[in-house]
């Protein structure tokens, strides 16, 4: 509590000992609660009587909107620069957007001054009650040099969201502007400037889009708009609406373009593509068959160009909004293994213009699917074993560091150059020292070999180290995981009356959703596929298809879906093709 006042004097020095102790009081009840943004960061919320007052983000203090109520411009009205914008832009804030500069109101005495990453209050206009906490993404000299155009305040929290929901769900209080505020708004007035202006009568009736606060019983409370006369101040707001909504859409940086692509590819999607048969659904075969066939014309998706970076973390955040759940099936390979179709965002999304129920139901199909799929790319990797430590210490690396082939060449190379073991009679091979010995040759060798060549000395060396892989997926972050790839498994299977069935295991491995492998070759060679539980394993399935259809499989998998032949197994159990008599 010490602490917490003191990194509160130290983010608001307008305030006194006394305010601070009024404002964090001793004996009060005082909790502090962690919660999630729905991109994932970690925000800190400190609670007084049940009242949050501040959160935390990146070690940096700043006020609710009930703070900023009750502690700051009610009490305190030097504590935070305020900017105010007009009643219908709230709702806009209230939805996640930022404040842009055509939405602020430019009073006739000028803006406060403030620099870049000023913490700010932004009020209604005719309004000193703050409805919102930002931070200024300019200086007030350089928002004038602008043209008062663009994103100038980033807003961290409202009024009706879902922290304000967490504590008693105040509502904003009727302060009247200042007298310097009225003064200037008459001058403004005399000189017919199309401003607006509220008496303290009008504040009882504030609009906030379809939404307005009625005065009652001391307290603002929400309530439905009924009727509303169209007067000049309700055209003025409505036009800065949609300026500041142009505006938003315009000024937003690459990065929040992205990340709203991807929201409207992820509920387009889960919406008019994936269905509950279809679970459990791959992430890697939702990101491709799903999402990007989602992508409106001209643009493409790139997780890497958005906030998440990682396709895993932005699930992770749909998962915190509980509008799906992703497990961990087989190892390192994620699926989506359940949806929340009722949920509010889900059925409050709409289908772009464009796209239609047919159009997107045709998408799925499996020839989509299949001309989307790009081949993980798969690369060994060799991580320094206990045996090998003596080794590579010389090197500086220690038990557990990972290395590609071609590293771990590198890195013998210049051992044998260092320790002078190339033979001066044969360069072809390498003397073996007492590490080489102990590290590389077994018991019964030790007394008998002298001298490897490079070719046995490198080959040993990988077989001696712990085998990893590489895998990285189209779109997706690179995966590393112990031991070799399994490849894709092949078998023929007799069946009763000597019936062939063709049974394909690992599909998933090698992001291959079993299902679609099994409706393509369904299609193609017109035999019944199912996909059945893989005998002794929880969670895997394999695809079991009438025939012996490994020629068909084969051209799917090497020729459509570019996978190396050396990660297939069993293709020699093709049939054989009879002679012609």
């Amino acid at each position: 509590r010490r602490k917490l006042r003191t990194d509160v004097a130290a983010a608001f020095p307008n305030l006194s000992a006394e305010q601070l102790t009024e404002f964090i009081p001793n004996k009060e009840e005082l909790n502090v609660i962690k919660i999630y943004c729905h991109k994932g960061e970690a925000v800190t919320v400190y609670v007084n009587n049940r009242n949050p007052i501040l959160f935390e983000i990146e070690k940096a203090l700043y006020p609710t909107v009930f703070f900023a109520m009750v502690y700051s411009l009610w009490v305190y009205p030097d504590l935070l620069p305020a900017f105010s914008t007009w009643p219908p832009v709230l709702r806009k804030l209230a939805g996640g957007a930022d404040l842009m500069l055509p939405g602020v109101v430019v009073p006739p005495s000028g803006f406060p001054q403030v620099e870049r990453g000023t913490l700010c209050a932004v009020t209604l206009l005719g309004n000193r009650a703050p409805v919102a906490v930002a931070v200024a993404t300019m200086s007030t000299a350089e928002m004038l040099a602008v043209g008062m155009k663009g994103k100038g305040f980033a807003v961290l929290h409202t009024y009706m969201d879902h922290l304000w929901e967490y504590g008693d769900k105040s509502c904003p209080p009727t302060l009247a502007p200042s007298v310097t505020d009225s003064a200037d708004k008459e001058r403004a007035e005399d000189e017919e400037e199309p401003a607006i202006s509220f008496s303290t009568d009008t504040l009882q009736h504030v609009d906030v889009g379809d939404l307005s606060l009625k005065e009652q019983d001391g307290c603002a409370t929400l309530m439905r708009k009924e009727e509303l006369d169209e007067d000049q101040a309700a055209e003025t707001a409505d036009d800065a609406s949609t300026e500041v909504q142009q505006e938003a859409e315009d000024s937003r940086t690459p990065q929040e373009q992205m990340d709203a692509l991807f929201n409207q590819c992820f509920f387009h999607a889960l919406k008019c593509k994936v269905k509950k048969s279809d679970l459990p659904l791959l992430t890697s075969t939702f990101l491709r068959g799903h999402m990007f066939s989602c992508c409106p014309a001209g643009k493409q998706l790139d997780i890497k160009k958005s906030s998440y970076k990682k396709f895993s973390k932005f699930l992770q955040c749909m998962q915190h909004q509980k509008i799906l759940q992703v497990k961990e099936l087989n190892k390192g390979v994620e699926s989506i293994v359940e949806v929340d179709w009722k949920h509010p965002d889900i059925k409050a999304f709409e289908v772009p213009e464009g796209f239609s129920s047919a159009s997107a139901a045709q998408d799925s199909k499996s020839e989509d699917r299949e001309q989307v799929y790009h081949a993980p790319e798969i690369i060994p990797l060799y991580a320094v074993s206990t045996k090998m430590i003596p080794l590579f210490q010389e090197s500086g690396h220690r038990k557990g560091s990972v290395f590609s082939s071609s590293e771990v060449r590198n890195i013998i190379v210049n051992y044998v150059k260092a320790n002078e073991l190339v033979d001066e009679t044969n360069k072809n091979f390498v003397k073996v020292n007492a590490i080489l010995c102990d590290c590389l040759l077994d018991k019964s060798e030790q007394d008998e070999i002298s001298k490897l060549k490079w070719d046995d000395l490198l080959s040993r060396c990988l077989e001696r180290m712990q085998p990893l892989h590489q895998v990285t997926f189209f779109g997706q972050e690179p995966v590393v995981r112990k031991g070799n790839i399994e490849p894709i498994d092949i078998t023929v299977a007799q069946r009763s009356s000597n019936k062939k069935v063709t049974i394909i295991k690992n599909l998933e491995l090698y992001g291959l959703d079993p299902q679609c492998v099994a409706n393509i070759l369904q299609q193609k060679v017109q035999a019944s596929a199912t996909i059945t539980p893989v005998p002794g394993t929880k969670d895997r399935v394999q695809v079991q298809i009438q025939g012996n259809q490994i020629h068909h499989l084969a051209k799917m998998l090497l020729e459509e879906y570019h996978l190396p032949r050396k990660y297939i197994q069993g293709l020699e159990k093709a049939p054989k093709l009879g002679r012609k008599k």
